[in-house]
């Protein structure tokens, strides 16, 4: 019994040290250079980073994993987008999945329907899937969030499957399957148009 126990312990104990969690000061790593532009930056605050346009990390590869983290668009109508890039290869060749804010409560079904989206560039930018996949590749999100709030994603990345939560709900907002053929590359902070917040980023991999 003793060596049974002895082995359950061991086995938690291997799994608990297999799965990295890395915490992301945000401010402190923009300040440190990690980010790539820079330029891009407008304000660091106590772990917290605004930047108008997509920054990469210099030195993070991302292959799969969980990412928590906590973000703050801006209700203005097709001017605020914000998310996570990753898979990397170059400037042109990436996966986006981020949020458009301005639809989160919007009165137009079709619309909040539109709040959350998955694209892969370049082959396959949301033009292209809201013609021929439409509203497989985007979704409404729920629970709703304030679109000038900050609110929480969960994004787990395994596999060639997406899944994304908010605010730690049970249901996923958007669940699909990656369209890309890369399982790795660079990994950043996706911001279009306005200023987009990010904090408490958390990568479990």
């Amino acid at each position: 019994m003793k060596k049974i126990l002895l082995l359950i312990c061991c086995a938690l104990a291997f799994c608990v040290k297999a799965q990295r969690v890395k915490h992301y000061d945000l401010a402190k790593l923009y300040k440190s250079g990690a980010f790539l532009p820079a330029d891009s930056v407008t304000a660091v605050a106590s772990g917290t980073l605004s930047t108008v346009n997509t920054i990469w990390f210099r030195d993070l590869a991302f292959k799969e994993g969980t990412i928590d983290v906590d973000l703050r668009g801006q209700d203005v109508f097709l001017r605020s987008f914000l998310g996570i890039v990753f898979y990397g290869s170059d400037s042109t060749h990436y996966d986006v999945l981020y949020f458009r804010p301005f639809n989160f409560k919007s009165a137009d079904t079709a619309r909040r329907r539109w709040s959350v989206a998955y694209v892969s560039l370049p082959d396959y930018p949301w033009p292209r899937l809201r013609k021929e996949h439409p509203l497989v590749y985007e979704n409404a999100v729920h629970p709703v969030p304030d679109p000038n709030a900050w609110f929480h994603a969960t994004i787990t990345i395994k596999g060639d499957r997406l899944t994304v939560y908010i605010n730690h709900d049970a249901k996923p907002s958007l669940e699909v399957k990656l369209l890309s053929t890369r399982r790795q590359g660079r990994f950043g902070l996706f911001s279009d148009g306005l200023k987009s917040d990010f904090a408490n980023l958390v990568i479990r991999e």
